[in-house]
């Protein structure tokens, strides 16, 4: 039988409050300290760099035009793919068969039976061969301008895989403009491209130019290069046009070492002080810097056409 004065001790775990609070807001505040680290930093970025450093940062992330091409990887040095030509078909249609004229639609008319038909027919088929020239230019003006995004990627990505030259992404400026892709080459304060008051140029400039040559070279386009300088930057007697025009020589023997033909420069100029980049400080360093520019080549006028 069992003790009626036997003590029960009866223990109540009382639930506590850690899970109805919870540890989210935890996570949430992190989240929300590292968004405020992120945005300062950024601010303080933004008002430490350069205009030129942020023209080359806006270049940099600017979004490029898609190539209209066949190429497997859809650049300058695309391999071979299946192509509407043929079975084996070019990664990019040939500048030559873009410009080849195209064929009579009619090929059985003679000269005798279109003299016959009237001035009429005459107007027309000059119309005609107006329309298609302009069709022409259109396409080879848009197969250019993707050529050029290509180009300037891959000497974006060339400079990314070079130690030598990773630094120097900010002072390249790569841009298509009326006249072509051009390549522009600025100084920054500390890293001139040319040794001061000379035509030598820094080791990292000799590396970059060839860079840069090996991807033009990919392209048929005429080089026109140009040497920008400030006034006061000569010395010994030599004037800034002297010491502009002979940069801008010293970078076409760089691009020749680098494999760009000699019967590919189209002109060579120095600038001296007289088209800054930035107008707005003549004393900036990035007014001293090369302009190599891939000219735009019109289509070749079809035979027959008016003069």
């Amino acid at each position: 039988m069992a003790d009626e004065n036997a003590i029960v001790i009866k223990r109540i775990k009382k639930g506590g409050h850690d899970g109805h609070h919870g540890g989210a807001w935890k996570v949430a505040y992190a989240d929300f300290v590292t968004a405020m680290m992120a945005f300062f930093l950024l601010m303080w970025l933004i008002n430490t760099t350069t205009p030129e450093q942020k023209r080359g940062i806006a270049d940099y992330f600017a979004p490029q035009s898609i190539s209209q091409t066949l190429s497997g990887a859809g650049g300058v040095l695309g391999g071979k793919v299946m192509g509407q030509d043929s079975s084996r078909a070019g990664g990019a249609t040939s500048v030559l068969q873009k410009n080849s004229p195209p064929s009579p639609k009619n090929k059985s008319q003679t000269p005798e039976s279109s003299q016959a038909q009237g001035g009429q027919t005459a107007s027309l088929d000059i119309g005609d061969a107006d329309s298609q020239e302009s069709a022409d230019g259109h396409s080879m003006s848009s197969a250019q301008d993707g050529e050029f995004a290509h180009a300037a990627e891959a000497i974006h990505q060339a400079m990314q895989e070079s130690p030598d030259i990773a630094e120097l992404s900010r002072q390249v400026i790569v841009e298509q403009t009326p006249e072509g892709l051009r390549i522009q080459l600025v100084d920054q304060d500390g890293r001139p491209m040319f040794q001061s008051g000379t035509a030598v140029p820094m080791p990292y400039t000799k590396v970059l130019l060839i860079q840069i040559a090996k991807i033009i070279d990919q392209l048929p386009n005429r080089v026109s290069i140009a040497g920008h300088t400030q006034t006061g930057d000569t010395g010994n007697g030599v004037s800034d046009w002297e010491l502009s025009a002979a940069r801008a020589d010293a970078a076409r023997n760089l691009l020749a070492e680098g494999g760009l033909d000699a019967d590919r420069i189209y002109e060579i100029s120095g600038k001296a002080g007289s088209e800054p980049l930035l107008p707005e400080d003549p004393k900036a360093s990035a007014n001293r810097r090369i302009s190599i520019v891939l000219l735009r080549e019109a289509p070749p006028a079809p035979p027959g056409s008016r003069p």
